[in-house]
């Protein structure tokens, strides 16, 4: 595939389940309009969802397809789908960012490759995609290792990078590390008004004068809201007040005994459990500390950035994502504390420490987060990145 054959204006399609809400959907509209700005027609298919009116906001062509359909006979029509949508528009690369679609969108450029239909096709890598063990283990490896087979594959960490080429024996040159991408003028605790954020006090019945910790994240075990109660045990003789907020994707029962553990615990009255929040830079703004315990490694963790991005403390576990997004106290650089996993102790510990830091010490380590997320991990740095790569792609030769 020729320079030539791509002159004017490239289509890149993105396949994915839904546009519903979460990191990866985030990022494929913040791509998509990125594409439309640099003169790319930007295609995506998916189920749909809220997200879909974003799409067209910023000009991108959404195409309703449902890409979250697993069973063999549904990727099989989504085979025969995806093929139309690239011949009918002429598309020029596929990148999936899930599974089931990226099994569709793989059999689809296996056959338009068949045929001499110059089109490329690429993934990305979100997630760890527990492996099990046993003959379920050696099926969920296989289902999960389409996510290696683009000809180039994006990681969204160095830590899935490593997964991959330990898990999939993925060659390391075919993997770019990507990171997810904040929006600065999104995240600025500067453009949050004091009305945004006293409504969402008055709102949540936030006690004044007292110190708030955040653990922002759906109602599941990986994200850690047990954990966090017990680490708050530990420091009850503390000033501060707890909100856990997110939706629980039909987890209804592990809500409610995250809510018997606070009763459990003497925590009454110090804790609050609330659904999900739709002003997340103003939920940021009104905390002192945000917590992000995951129990299982995050494949890059967004909440951490967000929040660093806000210039708030961030106490975080030490794996995944986070290992990699926060520079940890006390070094001189430090923007947040990372605790050992699954050491309720020590995530004690670093909350304390958190709560009793200096309106300067606050102030200063904030300034830093901030700096970070703003040389690292901005929404500018990734969708650069990615229409690099694409180019890369389009520039070559086709084997």
């Amino acid at each position: 595939m020729s320079d030539a054959t791509h002159n004017e204006n490239p289509a890149i399609l993105q396949l994915l389940p839904a546009l519903i809400s979460g990191g990866v959907e985030r990022g494929t509209v913040d791509v998509a309009a990125a594409l439309v700005k640099a003169g790319f027609r930007a295609y995506v298919a998916s189920a749909g969802g809220p997200m879909v009116h974003e799409l067209n906001r910023v000009g991108a062509t959404h195409i309703t397809l449902p890409l979250g359909g697993k069973m063999p006979w549904q990727i099989a029509a989504n085979t025969r789908a995806i093929q139309k949508i690239v011949r009918e528009h002429k598309i020029d690369i596929i990148h999936a960012r899930s599974r089931a679609p990226a099994w569709a969108g793989y059999h689809a450029w296996q056959k338009l490759r068949a045929a001499h239909v110059p089109v490329r096709f690429m993934t990305s890598f979100h997630g760890t995609y527990n492996l099990g063990e046993g003959m379920w283990g050696k099926i969920k490896r296989r289902y999960n290792r389409v996510m290696t087979q683009g000809e180039q594959v994006v990681a969204v960490s160095n830590f899935i990078a490593e997964h991959m080429q330990r898990e999939y024996d993925t060659p390391p040159e075919k993997i770019t590390v990507i990171p997810s991408g904040v929006d600065m003028i999104k995240f600025d605790p500067y453009r949050v008004s004091d009305e945004r954020s006293i409504k969402l006090l008055r709102d949540w019945h936030v006690p004044e004068h007292v110190p708030l910790i955040l653990l922002p994240g759906r109602f599941t075990r990986w994200k850690g809201q047990l954990f966090l109660l017990d680490a708050l045990a530990r420091i009850k003789d503390e000033n501060w007040f707890c909100v856990m907020f997110g939706s629980d994707h039909g987890h209804g029962k592990y809500r409610d005994e995250v809510a018997a553990r606070v009763t459990e615990l003497g925590l009454e009255g110090r804790v609050r459990l609330l659904p999900q929040c739709d002003d997340m830079p103003a939920a940021y703004r009104i905390a002192d500390v945000v917590a992000f315990p995951s129990q299982d490694p995050e494949a890059f963790g967004r909440i951490a950035v967000e929040a660093q991005a806000m210039g708030r403390l961030i106490v975080a576990s030490d794996h995944g994502g986070a290992a990699e997004t926060i520079v940890p106290l006390p070094d001189q650089y430090g923007t947040g504390w990372l605790f050992a996993p699954h050491n309720v102790d020590a995530c004690a510990a670093a909350l304390a420490k958190a709560l009793n830091v200096s309106d300067e010490e606050r102030r200063v380590i904030g300034a830093r987060g901030m700096g970070h997320v703003a040389q690292h991990f901005t929404k500018l740095n990734m969708c650069d990145t990615t229409l690099a790569l694409y180019n890369q792609l389009l520039s070559e030769t086709s084997e």
